[in-house]
């Protein structure tokens, strides 16, 4: 299978590249910094020998970066699996955060998805096949203290989400969006956070890994994962 993951030199990212890869597919991968990236797809192609790993530099808040990346990925064939990890997250509130944080979270969390998508589908649609999953948060489904245009983004990501698999029922391609809670990601960089308070990136891996082995008859629409204790 052609399997393409956003935003995936580390974190969920990363870890959903490592899932797949065990079973020998080619995994195309993209990040901004080319240094994280290129390590990611030396160290998943020396463990992974049955996998081919390939990457490329990818600005996914870039209109341009994201069509050359799409691109690329078109060149190895008609993807089966996209995964539309890539996004960022800046905390705060709506009535005071800094200017321009809407466009940022607005540009990287949804147009991000939208553009990539956009450019593969129709090598999709003619293949009548494939899985999408988009990667929202739980931040898609309340309104919580500082989520600010982070929240705000992630609500019209899985707004997205819906309205793309409504479009693409009758195409043969599924969709799938994922919203995880808290997770020991770069997200919480910098947060004093008890490991034992907060998911896995291995969980949301292999949550979609599951997904994305059912019958053509079935489809997750939605798949919803938060820390035992709940919420943070």
């Amino acid at each position: 299978m052609n399997i393409i993951i956003t935003g995936a030199s580390k974190g969920i990212g990363k870890a959903i590249a490592e899932q797949f890869a065990i079973d020998g597919h080619t995994i195309l991968l993209c990040s901004r910094g080319e240094k994280t990236l290129y390590d990611t797809v030396a160290d998943l192609q020396t463990r992974f020998p049955e996998s081919t790993i390939k990457g490329k530099v990818c600005d996914m808040s870039n209109k341009a970066s994201v069509l050359e990346f799409a691109d690329f990925c078109l060149n190895h064939g008609a993807p089966d699996i996209v995964v539309n990890n890539a996004g960022n997250f800046i905390a705060g509130s709506i009535h005071n955060e800094a200017d321009g944080v809407i466009e940022e979270m607005i540009t990287t969390n949804l147009y991000s998805a939208y553009h990539f998508t956009r450019a593969l589908l129709p090598s999709m649609i003619a293949a009548t096949k494939g899985h999408i999953f988009n990667i929202c948060s739980i931040a898609s489904l309340n309104a919580y203290a500082n989520g600010g245009s982070y929240s705000i983004s992630k609500f019209a990501l899985l707004g997205f989400s819906k309205n793309l698999r409504e479009e693409l029922k009758p195409k043969g391609i599924k969709v799938t969006a994922v919203c995880p809670g808290a997770t020991l990601s770069a997200s919480w960089d910098g947060f004093d956070i008890d490991p034992a308070r907060i998911m896995e990136v291995n969980d949301i891996a292999k949550m979609i890994y599951t997904a994305a082995h059912l019958s053509p008859m079935a489809v997750v629409e939605d798949i919803v994962m938060r820390p035992q204790l709940g919420d943070l």
